[in-house]
């Protein structure tokens, strides 16, 4: 792969993850949830959106050049879900494990089904972006 197709599937991907995970991150935290999440005390004032997003951005930049050196089987579509789900599991300990750590909440069954549910989405939707991306490259996959 060339070195500029290379660098533009990685932009891709850092667009394709940022907008999805941004998106979803306002949708499912403030306009769905934020009652829920302010009562569980995942908020504490208001959310700083532009480090969320300068966040998120930077996740997405890593994960899209990562993504080429990781050897998975199967489809771009399925090498793209696979990926995703092992990177979710790992953000899925980082993120909910560690807060529940941090926080004495009553609510954590409930904080933990919720992120479950929201990182799954995610996850999801970032290994099928990863995956489209990466289709013209399904000459180089690997078998099996």
């Amino acid at each position: 792969m060339t070195v500029g197709l290379h660098l533009g599937k990685i932009a891709l991907g850092t667009i394709g993850y940022t907008v999805s995970t941004f998106t979803l991150a306002v949708v499912w935290h403030i306009v769905l949830f934020e009652e829920r999440y302010i009562a569980i005390g995942y908020f504490d004032g208001e959310p700083n959106f532009a480090l969320g997003l300068v966040s998120i951005f930077i996740q997405g930049a890593t994960l899209s050049a990562l993504f080429p050196l990781v050897r998975l089987r199967g489809s771009a579509i399925a090498r793209g879900l696979k990926y995703s789900a092992v990177l979710g599991v790992f953000f899925w300990t980082s993120h909910v494990l560690a807060f529940l750590a941090k926080v004495t909440s009553g609510s954590a069954a409930q904080f933990t089904a919720m992120e479950t549910v929201y990182l799954a989405l995610q996850f999801g939707l970032f290994g099928l972006i990863i995956g489209l991306i990466h289709r013209s490259g399904d000459s180089a996959r690997f078998a099996g």
